[in-house]
């Protein structure tokens, strides 16, 4: 297989189906920053980490290739609620959002209870922990606006959704096992 087929020259890309549209499109906006949070969530896998969160991790970047195809596919090629088959794409389910919410609370039980907003930083893991949740936020946003133009399964959303809140409990569990003391925020007062 080449790695270079040239047929991106001219600013345009195909989605799965065939479809071609510009590069600079909210649709191809939309996948491409779930790969960015994939490979950064690849990096947080690389780095100090709980062997639990590790596997997560894995399992969690699987899912991303599915919910980056599931939103690099042409909406009136893929597959139709009727059954009737254009292309099978894999789903996002109610049992991997759960699955998320599962481990959100078994971390957030260990940890001490949050009184303010933490800011980012103090160890490379919790410091990458926190760049990956932004860009899975950023993911959030564009699927977003994806949808209200085209629109896809709700559980690709909710499903985005939930990871930010898993990365952000990952971010606070990596500190708590590293013993990285979390640094407040502490907005200053405005003399009156």
């Amino acid at each position: 297989m080449k790695i270079y087929t040239k047929t991106g020259d001219k600013g345009t890309t195909a989605l799965f189906g065939g479809s071609r549209v510009p590069k600079h499109h909210i649709r191809i906006e939309s996948y491409g920053t779930v790969d960015e949070l994939n490979a950064n969530l690849g990096m947080l896998r690389d780095c100090e980490v709980n062997a639990q969160i590790k596997k997560d991790i894995e399992l969690i970047q699987d899912k991303l290739f599915t919910l980056g195809a599931i939103l690099a596919t042409d909406p009136k090629k893929a597959k139709l609620k009727s059954g009737k088959d254009r292309l099978n794409i894999p789903r996002i389910t109610a049992k991997d959002i759960e699955y998320l919410e599962k481990r959100i609370d078994e971390m957030n039980e260990t940890l001490p209870p949050m009184t303010h907003f933490v800011l980012p930083g103090g160890h490379k893991a919790v410091s990458q922990s926190h760049i990956a949740r932004c860009v899975c936020r950023r993911a959030e946003r564009n699927a977003a606006a994806l949808h209200e133009i085209e629109a896809f399964d709700e559980e690709v959303l909710q499903y985005l959704n939930r990871l930010s809140d898993y990365i952000f409990v990952v971010s606070r569990k990596t500190a708590d096992d590293l013993n990285v003391k979390e640094t407040q925020w502490i907005p200053e007062k405005l003399d009156s």
